[in-house]
């Protein structure tokens, strides 16, 4: 966990990177040696410039759409935004083809923190016809929590309004009705598809 918590440090300070890193994030361990599960940020919470790890330079660069860097046009993310490294959700068997997705619903994060995080739900959507879950969570970190909160009961009992946001939020980020709502499931749904979707049993 410290040594965890050390890197989370050290990226932070060094902020986005732009250089190739010492660390493989592409194929960083899924869990932490306390046994955590382990995000990598790509789009810090509360800006909209379009992130997407490259794994083939090992770097963050910027999404670039018709030769200009992709920018949301609508509200900035609500959480810090990114992937849970070693999982792929194969096409083949209904995923997009990418890492699974994770919203950690905390403070702003810089792009390459690694984090110990806490699954407390998904958010089951579909973008143009593929499968598109969100994996919600908190950090494992007492401290670095916004809501107190550790599972998707107390999500929709305690934080409904937050919830429907979140909901919201991922429902309009592209515009018209692209993305459409699936449901929510709770942490141990969560925790299956993670498992689901590993390529390191």
């Amino acid at each position: 966990m410290h040594s965890t918590l050390i890197l989370t440090v050290v990226l932070l300070l060094t902020g986005c990177l732009t250089e190739p890193s010492s660390i493989d994030y592409g194929d960083f361990s899924t869990y932490s040696a306390d046994g955590h599960l382990q995000m990598i940020v790509e789009i810090p919470a509360g800006t909209n410039k379009k992130i997407e790890y490259d794994y083939e330079t090992n770097t963050f660069p910027a999404d670039v759409k018709n030769g200009a860097e992709r920018v949301i046009d609508f509200l900035p993310y609500p959480g810090n935004y990114g992937f849970i490294s070693s999982t792929m959700m194969d096409s083949d068997r209904g995923g997009d083809g990418d890492a699974l997705d994770i919203l950690l619903l905390s403070e702003h994060l810089a792009t390459g923190t690694i984090i110990e995080v806490l699954p407390i739900g998904v958010l089951v959507l579909e973008d143009d016809g593929q499968n598109d879950s969100k994996i919600i969570a908190v950090p494992v970190d007492k401290s670095l929590r916004v809501i107190n909160i550790t599972s998707y009961q107390q999500l929709h009992s305690e934080f409904p309004q937050a919830k429907y946001l979140i909901q919201l939020w991922f429902l309009g980020y592209k515009g018209g009705t692209i993305m459409k709502f699936k449901g929510w499931e709770d942490e141990l749904v969560a925790k299956a598809k993670i498992e689901k979707w590993s390529i390191k049993k």
